[in-house]
């Protein structure tokens, strides 16, 4: 009679190497296997993606969102180490998303391919905010027009001078950029200005332009150039609705302070 306790079979052991995946170099197996050994560490909540998945996006702090987009850090600098460093580096999250492709790519670890990613995201969170405007709904409020020209003009390292050329329901015909300067400021011609709206066919505009230095407080020559462009334009019939000054953060009205 067979014995009814199972026998354990014997496995001959396996005499092959374990391979590495082509795609995969020795060193890149080494760092991802130090990085979730690191990871383990955490408690599950103190991991970011955990955390983002768990409580939302907004409870995260930037180095935490950061290290979710870098994915991996490098050799001897884990992930969250890696995105608080580069914070640090770059004086903050804004001006590490605004550097230039060679201040970027000089720090070890990221490179040509991080930068278009960065760049892609980027664009994508300004055509959400744009997208309203892009479909040909009309301004319904400043706060509307606030947020697209903060996500347009909040990041250049220069002075630019721009304009929503509006139909006569304030729908959006044209967004353009019509001057650039230095930090210093931008020369604005009120000639090209007139020219641009009749070509567009506007009945009304908003101008805007940013502050490099963060600080969006409007000038005396802003409130200047304001008037002349607004006497400019009343000659042919389209009517300045307001001029908007946007820094870090910040986006202030002429309007509403009651400067035109």
């Amino acid at each position: 009679m067979r014995n009814p306790q199972a026998t354990p079979c014997s496995v001959k052991p396996s005499t092959e190497t374990t391979r590495v995946p082509p795609t995969e170099t020795p060193s890149a197996v080494a760092d991802n296997a130090a990085a979730a050994a690191f990871a383990a560490l955490w408690p599950t909540d103190e991991r970011p993606r955990e955390r983002l998945l768990a409580h939302g996006s907004e409870c995260l702090s930037d180095a935490e969102l950061l290290a979710i987009f870098l994915r991996t850090g490098t050799r001897g600098m884990p992930v969250m180490e890696m995105a608080r460093y580069l914070l640090e580096t770059f004086g903050g999250l804004r001006s590490l998303m605004t550097a230039s492709s060679r201040q970027f790519c000089s720090i070890k670890g990221l490179g040509t391919a991080k930068y278009a990613q960065m760049q892609a995201a980027m664009e994508m969170a300004r055509r959400v905010t744009d997208e309203p405007l892009r479909q040909g709904d009309p301004l319904k409020s400043p706060e509307d027009t606030r947020r697209f020209l903060a996500s347009r003009l909040g990041t250049y390292p220069h002075e630019v001078f721009a304009a929503l050329f509006l139909d006569n329901r304030h729908r959006v015909i044209h967004y353009r950029e019509l001057f650039r300067g230095t930090i210093d400021g931008a020369a604005v011609y009120p000639r090209e200005v007139v020219r641009q709206a009749l070509e567009d066919n506007a009945a009304a505009v908003i101008f805007a332009h940013n502050h490099p230095s963060g600080v969006a407080e409007p000038s005396q020559a802003d409130i200047e150039l304001t008037k002349r462009l607004k006497d400019a334009l009343a000659l042919v019939d389209i009517r300045v609705l307001d001029h908007m000054v946007v820094g870090h953060g910040e986006v202030i009205s002429l309007a509403e302070r009651g400067l035109m």
